[in-house]
């Protein structure tokens, strides 16, 4: 079992690159299966949903190589079809797999996908979105079995479900026809995934916007292609700095894909300065945080669910009230109570959770219930009188690579054990 142990009360100071879009490199390392040549992904962060996803597409029968943040996929050798239970309960992006399976072989199956546990996300969107592509999609014995080669369509998503977008326009490439998907998730990841696609040869449109136009049928060469950086690695990054104190300059992410949470943390006190590909961020250690009312999560361009936790964890110690009203996800409050055990004062009725400020949170022994909520308990003890003991390390390492290196970098005093081994703080 891993630990991380913080001792809080230090401000953080320094400039970091940001690491490679784990909501960005997973999709696209499913798209890779629709190339007809070798795919060079750079910039890709080693975490282990990452880990997981190479695996699958070793299973699948593709070459796979990783050097550093530098993967190579060759799938022409690609035969197989179907996924194990234990590769799709790995991670629930596994999902990604369906669309370019049908794309490629005409079927696909796997078992229900897993990942963090926060509520229902049911894949009905994915389904119906395989369907209107002309393919067969049953559930079968716990398991999703698909068939048919996809002709093309119009989808019309009853929500703006990210995963269900990605899996429309991966399936879509390989359709007979042209596809248009209306109201579509509009996240830069989509951006992210559209522009690896057309590196290689396909013809997408519209990502960024609800409507997604996919002409269909246009082979795929190999290709070179840069994953962006990580808006939620950022967020975290910039949280963490507001709860010590300090000043970080983060590298290499567009300051636009986070222009809300920058905002709150503008309301909050802190000094935020902002380029095109890097955000600066800046909090008096002596000048506690304000409170800033309502903070509701939404689809982009709205306050970003996956920075929720992050950001309740700098403003526990804020000056006031905060109240945050979850839309997205049912469970997305697993935090709470390991946030109390430091000392917030946080009540949760549904989807709202009021926060109201203490003076300062103290050290405590907490457990990581999913991946931001692991990483909302590092921000906090960064912030925290004495030192915490942070285990379920396991959920953090999927979406955040070495992030005690990181931190240790902007001068937090961090360390892991690992396996008997101690890492230096």
């Amino acid at each position: 079992m891993s630990v991380m142990y913080i001792c809080g009360g230090r401000p953080l100071e320094g400039e970091v690159a940001v690491q490679g879009a784990k909501n960005s490199v997973l999709p696209i390392l499913a798209a890779c299966l629709l190339a007809d040549g070798p795919v060079v992904l750079e910039h890709c962060p080693r975490l282990s949903d990452v880990t997981a996803a190479l695996d699958i597409l070793t299973h699948l029968g593709c070459r796979v190589r990783q050097e550093g943040h530098m993967v190579t996929v060759d799938p022409q050798g690609a035969s197989g079809c179907a996924l194990s239970e234990r590769q799709t309960r790995a991670m629930r992006s596994s999902i990604m797999f369906l669309g370019p399976l049908l794309a490629r072989m005409g079927r696909a199956s796997l078992a229900y996908p897993g990942g963090c546990e926060l509520g229902p996300r049911p894949i009905d969107l994915h389904l119906s979105a395989i369907r209107a592509l002309g393919c067969e999609a049953l559930e079968e014995g716990g398991r999703i079995c698909c068939r048919g080669h996809p002709a093309g369509g119009e989808i019309r998503l009853a929500l703006p479900s990210v995963g269900a977008t990605e899996n429309a326009m991966l399936c879509a490439v390989g359709a007979a026809g042209e596809s248009v998907i209306q109201n579509a998730a509009r996240e830069p990841e989509i951006v992210d995934l559209q522009n690896f696609l057309n590196t290689l040869g396909a013809r997408v449109r519209g990502a960024g916007s609800g409507v997604i136009t996919v002409e269909g049928g246009r082979p795929l060469s190999g290709g070179r292609y840069t994953i962006m950086g990580d808006r939620m690695a950022a967020a975290t990054l910039l949280s963490a700095a507001a709860s010590a104190g300090g000043h970080v300059v983060l590298r290499g992410v567009d300051w636009r894909h986070l222009s809300t949470v920058l905002e709150v943390f503008h309301r909050a006190g802190c000094r935020v300065r902002s380029r095109e590909d890097r955000v600066e961020l800046k909090r008096d250690p002596d000048c506690p945080l304000r409170g800033v009312d309502l903070i509701r999560t939404a689809p982009y361009p709205g306050f970003p669910t996956d920075a929720q936790a992050p950001v309740m964890a700098a403003l526990a110690a804020a000056r006031g009230s905060t109240c945050f009203l979850e839309t997205m996800f049912d469970s997305r409050y697993r935090h709470v109570v390991q946030l109390r055990r430091m000392g917030a004062d946080i009540t949760v009725a549904g989807r709202l959770a009021r926060v109201r400020g203490v003076e300062q949170l103290h050290a405590a022994a907490v457990t990581a219930q999913d991946l931001r909520g692991g990483a909302a308990l590092a921000v906090a003890a960064l912030g925290a009188r004495g030192e915490s003991i942070l285990s379920g390390l396991h959920h953090v390492d999927r979406g955040y690579e070495a992030l005690e290196d990181v931190l240790r970098q902007l001068g937090g005093c961090v360390r892991r054990e690992e396996a008997g081994r101690t890492q230096p703080a």
